[in-house]
């Protein structure tokens, strides 16, 4: 049994240091996917102290809500939608620090400010995963964050070579 704790008191990018290589031995020896999803938004949104923390599945032209932590969700969002769907679209990283500012947000939640989503992509290049991290605080990410959760995705990129 795994156990993760960081101490509240160091700064975003110790907490990201000293949970990375913790969540890669949590998941290491777990072959099905969405456990390991359903650890990594418990991890993230413990340790980390976020709003929400979830993860979108590519699901034909949609993003199917996933394993997550935090308040109720949106459960389909299309490809061309709000931030989760232009990050899947643009296969990259995007940050957000006011979302009533970002066109075409979608607001699963009115308490959620800001916001960081982060993809991966199968061996085509082809997004079929999206990080979404939502902060209840005004520009809250930045890229700190980006890189690291950028890491933690590259840790299940092997669940997603075959496709």
């Amino acid at each position: 049994m795994h156990t993760i704790e960081i101490d509240a008191h160091f700064s975003r990018a110790e907490k990201y240091r000293l949970l990375l290589p913790q969540i890669e031995s949590l998941i290491a020896d777990e072959p099905d996917l969405i456990a390991n999803l359903a650890n990594i938004a418990a991890v993230l949104k413990e340790n980390m102290g976020f709003f929400w923390v979830g993860f979108y599945r590519r699901i034909g032209e949609d993003l199917v809500l996933g394993p997550f932590q935090g308040s109720l969700a949106c459960t389909r969002i299309p490809l061309n939608k709000g931030v989760c769907g232009a990050c899947a679209t643009k296969g990259q990283t995007i940050i957000v620090p006011d979302v009533d500012a970002f066109p075409g947000h979608i607001a699963c939640s009115s308490l959620s400010r800001s916001e960081i989503t982060v993809p991966l992509a199968n061996a085509a290049g082809i997004t079929q995963l999206v990080l979404d991290i939502d902060s209840n605080m005004l520009n809250d990410f930045d890229e700190t964050d980006a890189r690291h959760l950028e890491k933690l995705m590259e840790l299940l990129q092997p669940f997603f070579q075959t496709q």
